[in-house]
């Protein structure tokens, strides 16, 4: 598509006039010139190597060797979040170091975090080693000391009662005593740390193995241990498990490793235990010392790391999008330069031959860059530059489609008709404030939350805190037309027009009040409120103007529909979809906004559903007490032949006139001209693989031409009454409010109670929050949201663009890692 017209003044009116570009680049000076277009960030590269796999390209090597650093940056992340550094925190300093430096400097911080940690590692197992082992010592020797003292009080018993010739002594029991002690069984035992959760099915396990023919002792060990193998926090017990003979030795130690119970020696003599354990104390003593020198150690350089960790990961990023960069550029024949293609602005121009010739000067080249505008048919990305504030509005537009390269932007438009739309669903002037005040807040503190990663909800509320403080701004307003404030109306511009017959108002709610002083000057009279008749005519009012609003942006599309069509040069669309769209929807939703103005001017009490119902069914019958104006009649009849007309006027002269078009423009090209030397070959080839010259298929133009037009027909109902959705919302919203006002704070009042009213204004603060300004706040966004893509851009929009995606270094560091 060309640029026709002349370019816009304003920026988001239509996207930036864009170019094809060729940039013919010497090997001496490439990495610099690539380097400063991603400084500059106004130019999107095009990839010339698509045929060849990222291991055939010429920086294959290079991008392998970046990834190799970032993988040891992010080694050196984990390291420094393991001692409690964040990367945030830690500003950059130190002196420009070069790739081939970091590379050497990177591995040698590896290799050494490497060793300590490993080492380290080593030692604190050693440790919870001798740790587990020194638990052993102490209660095992619990257990042979308690046994022990034990044996001695029986013998000792024995030998009292032996003394005293009793008749119940055992009369073995002599025989027993001098028994040859190298005829007695010696029973064998293994003592370790089982984990505690696995202590009863161990003990099970021993007894149905051995047949019952082992002794298991156990005792709870109070504080978690660190396991040895695993390096985590385990509850554990101490057991002692004797048995008797090789078998049941091997039977107890198999069972042991597979419940993972660590084993360690012990003997039963108290001397040799008591040295045991105070060499234990003295080696872990020593390995404590050693753990705590090689921490500090650690600490010391992952701290030295962290104060450089910014600026290293930021050259290794740059340098390896350089270097993707320069994969997409293809080599000229000589071998001697690199040549690139792509996308930048008309206005960039000047600033890339800038960037260029002083790469050329820092790199010392003899040769400069030669930048050359080249011809295409293929369909330029679309750009627009935005700021803080309209970058938001923007997305909303881009989440439905980006736009077609120049066609209107209705991002222009969303600025003021999104957060309008919003807050005719959310009036109230109290809520407003509130909203504002919250987003107020967000404003001042954006340097700070900008540079702080947030949660999703608090990302996407930072994100678009320009559009809602818009839309409080808004609802503040349409807060004061409504008049509500909490749903309480104040008398802020003025006092009421209205007031009671006499001093009693005995009779307000029967006869009425009668008018005593000019028209409430601006919004809703707040007399209304209360009253029996303030559904009723809020209901009428809300209807209305909901109709009114919708109308103005339905038109609004198809305008700027016309100022695509003209922008283009398309006469068709302006004469077969604009004009005809235009007397369509005018002629039945135009009218009826006419009709709600005139009876709003004249306070007529007619029927505006009847005027409309009847105006198709019997257009020829007269209006009587449903006139509101001289020749209303016949303006309707003119009017509904008028939308009968439009509708074969939209549907079949345009499918005939596309067709005679494109006979006239390929008659005689059965031969073309060859192509110059400057024009990019393979833009015209990709555009005729695409469609440059494909045959003219009638059936197909004209079954899509009859669903455009049975689309906006049927479109022209349901969108008018889709904005009724504003009307309903915003009713809601007041009653909701109005609820929680006199349910909950009037009534908690009325108790005479501070506790009860403390309640109450508890209740009431959180069901507005949670409710009103949560709740509602997001289903009014989504209502205008769905508004905006639905029922305004779909009058003009095409959005079948795709975003202008420059090489910039801006973007590369907001990608995570």
């Amino acid at each position: 598509m060309g640029e026709g017209g002349s370019p816009s003044t304003m920026d988001l009116m239509r996207s930036e006039p864009m170019q094809l570009a060729r940039i013919i680049i010497p090997m001496e000076s490439s990495h610099r010139t690539i380097s400063y277009l991603g400084d500059l960030g106004l130019f999107q590269f095009k990839d010339l190597n698509t045929g060849k796999s990222p291991f055939q390209r010429t920086f294959a090597a290079q991008i392998k060797r970046c990834g190799e650093m970032a993988r040891k940056l992010r080694f050196f992340r984990d390291q420094m979040m393991k001692a409690g550094l964040f990367v945030s925190s830690w500003p950059s300093y130190g002196s420009e170091i070069g790739l081939d430096e970091l590379e050497g400097k990177l591995g040698e911080l590896e290799a050494e975090l490497v060793e300590m940690n490993a080492n380290t590692e080593k030692l604190q197992c050693a440790y919870n080693e001798l740790l587990e082992y020194k638990l052993v010592l102490q209660k095992a020797g619990e257990f042979f000391h308690h046994a022990q003292s034990n044996a001695t009080s029986q013998q000792r018993e024995y030998g009292d009662r032996l003394l005293e010739g009793s008749m119940d002594s055992p009369l073995l029991l002599e025989q027993e005593m001098t028994t040859d002690i190298s005829k007695q069984v010696k029973l064998g035992f293994v003592s370790g740390l089982v984990p505690r959760d696995k202590s009863v099915a161990f003990e099970r396990i021993l007894f149905r193995a051995t047949r019952g023919n082992v002794f298991l002792k156990q005792d709870v060990v109070q504080q978690a241990v660190c396991d040895p193998v695993l390096g985590d926090k385990v509850e554990k017990n101490v057991f002692v498990v004797f048995y008797s003979g090789e078998r049941a030795k091997n039977k107890v130690l198999k069972i042991c490793d597979a419940f993972g119970a660590n084993r360690y020696p012990f003997t039963d003599d108290i001397g040799k235990r008591h040295q045991m354990i105070t060499e234990v104390s003295g080696k872990l003593s020593e390995l404590k010392t050693t753990i705590d020198v090689g921490v500090l150690h650690w600490s010391t350089v992952v701290q030295s790391i962290a104060n450089q960790y910014d600026q290293w990961n930021s050259l290794v990023k740059k340098e390896k999008s350089i270097y993707h960069t320069l994969n997409t550029l293809s080599f000229d024949v000589t071998k001697k330069c690199l040549v690139a293609e792509g996308w930048c602005p008309v206005f960039a121009t000047s600033q890339i031959q800038k960037v260029l010739q002083k790469a050329t000067v820092d790199s010392n080249s003899q040769v400069g860059a030669i930048l050359e505008i080249l011809h295409s048919k293929e369909s330029p990305p679309t750009y627009f530059r935005t700021n803080k504030f309209t970058s938001a509005f923007q997305e909303i537009v881009d989440a439905y489609g980006v736009a077609k390269y120049r066609e209107a932007n209705p991002g222009l438009y969303t600025i003021v008709t999104f957060p309008f739309l919003f807050a005719v669903m959310f009036g109230d002037w109290g809520h407003g404030i509130c909203l504002f005040l919250a987003t107020l807040f967000l404003i001042i503190r954006e340097k700070k939350y900008s540079s702080q990663k947030l949660g999703d909800i608090m990302e996407m509320a930072f994100g678009g805190r320009y559009v809602i403080i818009m839309m409080s701004i808004f609802s503040i307003y349409t807060g004061f037309i409504y008049n509500e404030f909490f749903s309480m109306p104040f008398e802020l511009f003025g006092r009421s027009a209205y007031d009671c017959r006499d001093p009693s108002c005995e009779d307000a709610t029967t006869i009425g009040m009668i008018k005593v002083r000019d028209t409430y000057p601006f919004g809703v009279d707040p007399i209304w409120h209360g009253t029996r008749s303030e559904l009723p005519f809020l209901n009428s009012l809300k209807m209305k103007m909901s109709i009114l609003l919708g109308v103005a942006q339905m038109n609004l599309g198809i305008i700027l529909s016309y100022y695509n069509a003209k922008f283009f040069k398309n006469d068709i669309n302006i004469w077969y979809q604009f004009v005809p769209q235009m007397i369509f929807l005018n002629s039945l939703f135009g009218y009826l906004s006419l009709l709600i103005i005139v009876k709003w001017c004249t306070g007529s009490q007619a029927d505006l559903y009847h005027i409309l119902i009847y105006m198709f069914l019997s257009p020829m019958d007269d209006l009587g007490d449903n006139q509101l104006f001289w020749g209303q009649k016949y303006l309707q009849i003119l009017l509904l032949l008028s939308a009968l007309v439009a509708v074969p006027w939209m549907l079949i002269p345009k499918p005939l006139l596309l067709k005679k078009q494109h006979e006239e423009r390929h008659q005689g090209q059965t031969y073309a001209p060859l192509h110059g030397l400057d024009e990019n070959i393979e833009n015209e080839r990709d555009y005729e693989s695409h469609g440059g010259h494909e045959e003219f298929e009638f059936s197909e133009v004209l079954v899509h031409q009859l669903i455009h037009t049975i689309e906006f027909v049927l479109g022209s109902v349901s969108n008018t009454a889709s904005y009724l959705r504003l009307w309903a919302l915003s009713l809601a919203h007041s009653e909701l409010s109005s609820v929680f006002y006199e349910k909950v704070l009037v009534l908690s009042w009325g108790f005479n109670s501070v506790v009860i009213l403390i309640i109450g204004i508890i209740v009431f603060v959180f069901a507005t929050v949670g409710v009103l300004l949560v709740m509602e706040t997001l289903s009014a966004f989504l209502h205008a949201l769905r508004l905006h893509w639905v029922e305004f851009q779909n009058k003009f929009y095409e959005g079948d663009g795709y975003k202008f995606d420059p090489f910039s270094f801006a973007l590369v560091a907001e990608e995570d890692d």
